[in-house]
């Protein structure tokens, strides 16, 4: 519901919303319970014909709810993480890990609307999640508000993206589930949702995908209006494997107990399989989400939820970490992580990481002095020879080493990592230490000392693309991607440019704008302050516009003119 890159306006006020759920569930409830509302017939359950989802390899569903292979319930208790726009904070999925989540929801792009992640990033996402003992939704985020935003892709696009990677994703059933699209349709007709998304779930199933799949509501998620409530039986039986579940986002539309508590059961007595794949906590000018509700429903249903999100919003009160540093938890995310019916009080890990792992006792080889491959007078990026490990080596943690003590600046999944944030012209002694999946920690290795660089480096060797992401009445969203052309890292670094039709920017991530009249000056978060030789730093923004919304004609990083194909 609330994407790291969308502003877009509710159309319906909360209170207006509470009066139509109501009238809809008076409606569909009826379509929901009686008579089919279960997978298998009771005869064939009485002779003890097992379901198709009972046969299933892997995460399945079964009189359901949510099973792993070996017929255990499963209950996500996790969060979402804005993988494709920060595909650099690989540490995120260790650090939710570390506080209690037992799965993570990784928001992917199939390339219609946002650079694609091709199969090898995906593959490595994977191999991350299971690194990290968590279990994986991969979700397309491009089918956001389809049929109300102009710039949405379809779910036939994105399941031709799944299919696209069904080699990275064979095998994987224990570990991963495939969540076809983000809140694939908006306010606009919202009945359209049905039909895509029963064809594109027989898409999937007749490419041979046996994985569970997850189907997202319409109404920007919140189904308000009823459509996946009162469709959920059809679209369920187009699954030939049964092997499907429905996720719910709950923002300001779900802000009273009964809205709450009837959406769910409905579900449950249904035998459907359902999920809160997205939910707020924090007010905002729709409404006030009831969170307290939503999360100890969840519980007491036993049914997952995963909250949004980890950190990067657009709207920063939505971060459950700030800036992504699990030691600069927000009120939203103590609340999630370790409030009432929160991760750290109801999570329990996925059986399918308990197979042999709670025997494993031996920690890694330490691994081979650290080298210094890059310094900026911000950064120094590492590489080590790789530890080895009775089972796997499953990640590294880069410490900085002073006064007897260290702590961990870096985690990376291969032998390198870049360590940002630094103070310049500065001496920092770093090490590294190996894990394993069952947590055990290698001694650390012999130590590297670097100085920083001594300040800026100019820019010049630059270019820039600017476009339009979305537009809507009176506002868009736009992204700027800035490459360092040049033999040298660029950082920190600030970019100049003008807008020329009156157009102002109203919330940036990737760095922070400030604007005097047209003019517009941007400085780099902490994780966008270095720009690597050959590399890309994208920023996002929303800004509001009138009637044109002219792209600005020029722009310079460090004072410098970047090039602007």
């Amino acid at each position: 519901m609330r994407p790291a890159r969308r502003d877009t306006p509710r159309t319906l006020p909360a209170r207006l919303l509470t009066g139509l759920a109501a009238l809809i569930g008076l409606v569909v409830v009826g379509a929901l319970c009686p008579g089919a509302a279960l997978a298998q017939s009771p005869a064939a359950r009485s002779a003890g014909v097992p379901s198709a989802g009972a046969q299933a390899a892997g995460l399945h569903i079964g009189d359901g709810r949510l099973l792993e292979g070996n017929g255990n319930d499963f209950v996500m208790r996790g969060v979402n993480h804005a993988h494709t726009w920060y595909p650099g904070e690989t540490q995120s999925l260790a650090d939710v890990k570390a506080l209690g989540a037992n799965s993570v929801r990784v928001v992917l792009s199939d390339g219609h609307r946002w650079s694609e992640n091709g199969p090898a990033d995906v593959a490595a996402v994977i191999e991350q999640c299971k690194a990290n003992r968590l279990i994986c939704v991969l979700e397309v985020h491009d089918t956001t508000g389809y049929a109300e935003d102009a710039a949405a892709g379809t779910l036939d696009h994105a399941a031709d993206y799944w299919i696209g990677l069904k080699d990275v994703l064979a095998g994987q059933e224990d570990y991963v589930i495939v969540n076809i699209g983000n809140e694939p349709w908006g306010n606009t007709d919202p009945a359209g949702w049905t039909e895509p998304t029963v064809a594109a779930v027989k898409k999937l199933r007749a490419a041979g995908l046996q994985h569970t799949i997850m189907v997202d509501a319409p109404n920007w998620g919140q189904d308000w209006q009823g459509v996946m409530r009162a469709n959920a039986r059809s679209v369920y039986d187009a699954d030939p494997t049964g092997n499907l579940i429905f996720s719910i986002h709950m923002y300001s539309v779900f802000d009273t107990v009964q809205e709450i508590t009837d959406y769910l059961n409905a579900f449950v007595d249904a035998e459907l399989p359902i999920l809160i794949g997205e939910f707020g906590g924090p007010a905002d000018q729709y409404g006030d989400p009831d969170e307290d509700t939503m999360m100890a429903t969840a519980e007491q249903l036993r049914l997952g939820y995963l909250a949004w999100s980890w950190s990067g919003n657009t709207d920063p009160v939505l971060d459950l970490a700030l800036d992504f540093d699990p030691s600069r938890l927000s009120g939203w995310g103590e609340r999630i992580f370790h409030g009432v019916n929160g991760i750290a009080q109801t999570s329990e890990e996925a059986t399918v990481y308990g197979d042999g792992a709670p025997d494993d006792t031996e920690a890694p080889t330490a691994p081979g002095a650290p080298s210094v491959t890059a310094v900026t007078d911000s950064s120094v990026t590492l590489g080590w020879v790789a530890a080895t490990d009775d089972t796997a080596v499953s990640g590294y943690d880069v410490v900085l080493v002073g006064d007897g003590t260290s702590s961990t600046v870096a985690s990376s999944t291969t032998t390198t990592a870049t360590v940002t944030g630094l103070t310049a012209a500065t001496t920092y002694t770093f090490a590294v230490h190996a894990r394993d999946a069952a947590g055990n920690r290698s001694a650390r290795s012999a130590t590297v000392e670097v100085t920083t660089d001594g300040g800026g480096t100019p820019g010049g060797a630059c270019s820039v693309g600017y476009r339009v992401v979305g537009e809507w009445p009176g506002g868009f969203q736009g992204e700027i991607a800035v490459r360092n052309t040049g033999s040298a890292a660029i950082g920190p670094w600030t970019l100049a440019f003008a807008f020329a039709d009156g157009q102002t920017v109203t919330n940036m991530w990737g760095g922070t704008a400030t604007q005097d009249a047209g003019a517009v000056s941007v400085a780099p978060a902490s994780y966008t302050a270095t720009i690597p030789a050959g590399g890309t730093v994208t920023l996002g923004f929303t800004a509001r516009k009138g009637d044109t919304n002219t792209a600005p004609a020029a722009f310079r990083l460090n004072g410098a003119v970047c090039a602007t194909p």
